[in-house]
């Protein structure tokens, strides 16, 4: 549940994200049309009416001819921001994973607003929902609202939902996903390929008990997504097998990232929302 009291806090985060974080978390889009601005792109034959403050006088020493300094222009991105909203994220004791996905987006998006840029949130299970993008603190309220009165449930259909949502992307933009990934690690691939040469923030979120499976006995497990039932006893030995598969599972997600140049970002619920975070923009 998103509350007045965490968005206060965001408010109070914000502030100190500009002192402390030296490399902005969206950064510029860089377009192709040139024009003043801050990044440097090239040099051209000074003809009159340029500005004569673009002259680049340390060239004009070295070979008597005026040139001028082209610049790209730099254009706000739009933030992307795209929630896991299944039935296996509707899973932790003190918060779900949902909710704590939810809260982490929901900053991203106060964030962007901050820098007066557009942010459009999704989330996706069975099927995706997408909202528009827009600037301004309404949007913001509209999406509060939509993921406070949600109930996650479903499959999660993550590479039918990313082949949709690429359709929707057009410039290069920032692109946050929020799951679990508790689902094959060929339709993550797959999945994680579509979403193209963009700047891309992988976020997966796990609880406590699922790293730790700190359990033994008898249990009766129920797939949150399938619905299908499983009796297991968990020995000390099967503890140890699973957490493996675990962390081999989380390992090829972190590869399938580096190989794509994705940022990959682990987050246990149990770590403080703020904390996580700094740990995504740093």
């Amino acid at each position: 549940m998103i509350d007045a009291t965490f968005l206060e806090q965001l408010a109070r985060f914000s502030l100190v994200v500009r002192k402390r974080v030296t490399s902005s978390y969206i950064g510029p889009r860089r377009s192709i049309s040139a024009g003043r601005g801050m990044i440097f792109k090239d040099y051209r034959v000074y003809v009159q009416g340029d500005d004569f403050r673009a002259i680049d006088w340390k060239i004009f020493a070295r070979t008597d001819d005026l040139y001028v300094k082209n610049y790209e222009e730099e254009r706000n991105l739009i933030v992307h921001i795209i929630v896991d909203r299944s039935g296996s994220m509707d899973y932790g004791k003190s918060i779900t994973k949902y909710d704590y996905g939810s809260k982490i987006g929901a900053g991203f998006a106060y964030l962007a607003l901050k820098d007066n840029d557009k942010f459009m949130f999704s989330t996706y299970a069975d099927n995706l929902e997408i909202f528009q993008p827009r600037r301004g603190m309404s949007q913001l309220a509209s999406m509060i609202y939509y993921l406070n009165n949600i109930k996650p449930n479903g499959n999660s259909k993550l590479l039918e939902s990313i082949t949709q949502y690429r359709r929707i992307i057009g410039s290069k933009a920032l692109i946050i996903l929020l799951s679990d990934f508790l689902i094959s690690l060929d339709e993550i691939r797959q999945a994680f390929y579509m979403l193209g040469n963009n700047e891309i923030k992988i976020v997966q979120i796990i609880d406590p008990i699922e790293r730790d499976l700190a359990l033994e006995g008898d249990f009766r497990f129920k797939d949150s997504e399938s619905g299908g039932e499983l009796r297991t006893y968990i020995s000390p030995r099967a503890r140890i097998e699973y957490q493996k598969m675990l962390q081999d599972h989380c390992i090829e997600i972190e590869k399938t990232c580096t190989t794509l140049g994705m940022d990959y970002y682990l987050l246990t619920t149990d770590t403080p929302i703020f904390d996580a975070f700094y740990k995504v923009l740093e």
